[in-house]
């Protein structure tokens, strides 16, 4: 991954985010504050802009940066979960080129902030079967679409969406769905 791919698939999430905002928002308004969306919408084009504006020369510059903004213009827990996956991202990408283990990196660190496991009915659920898929060279638009979907089945233990315990089934978690975009724009950009 060269620094103009990092760039493009972070324009392209972006623009899905922005494209998708009143969506997001109301996956999350049964579940949650309503407000994933609002907030998405708004971390990343703010993590744009900076880009734009600042034009970091390395990968490990561009996370960085996606990370800083993403913390401080995100609201509600997205912010600290993504900012996290992207540090994470950033850390490894300082002694790998490979993108399972930068993305790896990403999981792990909205694991240690969220203490979220498989299952729970968090981004983690979208985030750990592209993981896989990728490792094993199949991830597609659809699969990562369809892991985003098997939220709907899940009975929320993390989060506010946890409050609602069995009325959580039957809902996307808005987190999976925006973890979708971040992939579904990866395959996009021709990430590698």
């Amino acid at each position: 991954m060269d620094v103009k791919t990092l760039k493009k698939w972070l324009q392209l999430f972006t623009e899905k985010v922005v494209d998708n905002k009143q969506y997001l928002s109301d996956l999350d308004t049964p579940i949650g504050d309503g407000d994933h969306g609002a907030n998405m919408a708004r971390g990343t084009t703010e993590m744009m802009k900076a880009i734009v504006e600042k034009n970091p020369e390395t990968v490990t510059d561009t996370f960085k940066l996606a990370a800083m903004t993403l913390i401080g213009k995100v609201g509600g827990a997205s912010g600290p979960l993504y900012g996290s996956a992207f540090m994470g991202m950033t850390k490894a990408s300082m002694s790998s080129e490979n993108l399972v283990d930068i993305l790896e990196a990403g999981l792990a660190d909205i694991q240690k902030r969220g203490k979220a496991e498989i299952g729970e009915k968090t981004m983690v659920d979208t985030w750990a079967p592209v993981i896989e898929a990728l490792k094993n060279d199949e991830l597609t638009v659809e699969k990562i679409q369809g892991f985003a979907e098997a939220t709907k089945d899940i009975k929320a233990t993390k989060g506010r969406a946890s409050y609602l315990g069995d009325r959580s089934i039957g809902h996307i978690d808005p987190g999976s769905q925006s973890s979708a975009y971040l992939f579904e724009a990866m395959l996009e950009a021709g990430v590698k």
